[in-house]
């Protein structure tokens, strides 16, 4: 599988991606093992890709973009791979992972790589093993790896701590003046698009000059020790039509250009550090959740604590204690 990723054609390359991405996404202990040792194998190859995260709303064309972006870039000489998170259903567990569908050119070239995964309740608008799927891409070669978020809404933060630049979605006639200075991706945002711009031209240029606004002000009252953004870079906002191709080599001179500048000014090696760290952070927490759930006496004092809980014979937080002090003994 190592080999097929490093050094295959293609079409092998492409099956042995796929299976590593099945293996990472897997949950059983010996698969897990397995897949650690190919992340390590992996590692020294990777780092050499650029690493973009795309977000918005449901039906602001996340898809449609990134078409036209990703067979952009392939006449670019470049080639691209998408992991597309698509949204797991509450009540099934199932998910549709359509998103090839819609890019139906993209998926056939054999420059581009697409993989749906399922973000199985995982928060944020990402899938659990993202950051494991993004490295093997980055192995595999590819120059430019696309995290296409769910698009949930305001707080579909968690991509823009795994990619290089984040970059959101709008619509024209999405919003007043205070949607677009709330709290959440609007802030993180290194890029804004309005897309369909083609639709309402009007619209589009006054939603341009609104967001243009609010990011000046959101980047004045920021706070500097916390800042996001460089002195340097100031989050621009750019209007496309992606269905009709229109504003597609502007976006990507645009990403170039804050390419350009973190790298020089060191800030895209600092991110890359920081979003390393969070990751390990992150996954010591959902395996110190996993030891909690095995734990002996845990598993037994459980039932009977639920069924109190369920009752109101007992507070949650006072059983979630007494559970907590059982683990810890």
């Amino acid at each position: 599988m190592q080999n097929g990723i490093l050094h295959g054609e293609p079409a092998v390359r492409r099956r042995a991606m796929a299976k590593a991405i099945t293996l990472l996404e897997s949950s059983r202990a010996d698969h897990r093992e397995q897949a650690d040792g190919l992340l390590t194998a992996l590692l020294p190859h990777t780092g050499k890709s650029f690493r973009l995260g795309i977000s918005g709303v449901p039906g602001v064309g996340k898809s449609t973009f990134i078409e036209a972006l990703g067979l952009y870039l392939i006449a670019q000489g470049l080639q691209v791979a998408v992991l597309a998170i698509d949204p797991s259903s509450t009540v099934s567990g199932g998910s549709i992972l359509g998103d090839k569908t819609r890019m139906e050119h993209l998926s056939m070239n054999l420059q581009a790589y697409i993989r749906p995964s399922p973000s199985s309740g995982t928060l944020g608008g990402v899938a659990e093993k993202t950051r494991e799927a993004m490295l093997v891409c980055e192995a595999a070669g590819y120059d430019v790896v696309i995290v296409e978020t769910v698009g949930v809404g305001q707080s579909e933060i968690a991509v823009h701590g795994m990619t290089d630049m984040f970059c959101v979605l709008q619509l024209p006639n999405a919003g007043d003046d205070l949607q677009a200075i709330k709290k959440g991706v609007m802030e993180l945002a290194d890029l804004v698009v309005i897309n369909k711009a083609d639709i309402d031209p009007h619209a589009a240029t006054r939603a341009q000059a609104q967001i243009t606004s609010s990011l000046r002000l959101l980047g004045m009252h920021g706070n500097p020790d916390h800042a996001t953004h460089g002195a340097l870079w100031q989050p621009r906002v750019l209007q496309i039509s992606a269905l009709l191709g229109q504003g597609v080599d502007a976006f990507w001179a645009a990403v170039a250009s804050f390419k350009d500048m973190q790298t020089s000014n060191g800030r895209l090696a600092l991110r890359r550090e920081k979003q390393s760290l969070a990751w390990m952070w992150e996954r010591i927490d959902f395996g110190l959740k996993q030891a909690f759930r095995q734990h002996t006496e845990v598993k037994a004092m459980l039932p009977a604590l639920q069924a109190d809980v369920a009752a109101g014979r007992i507070a949650a937080s006072t059983a979630a204690r007494n559970l907590l002090l059982a683990q810890m003994k």
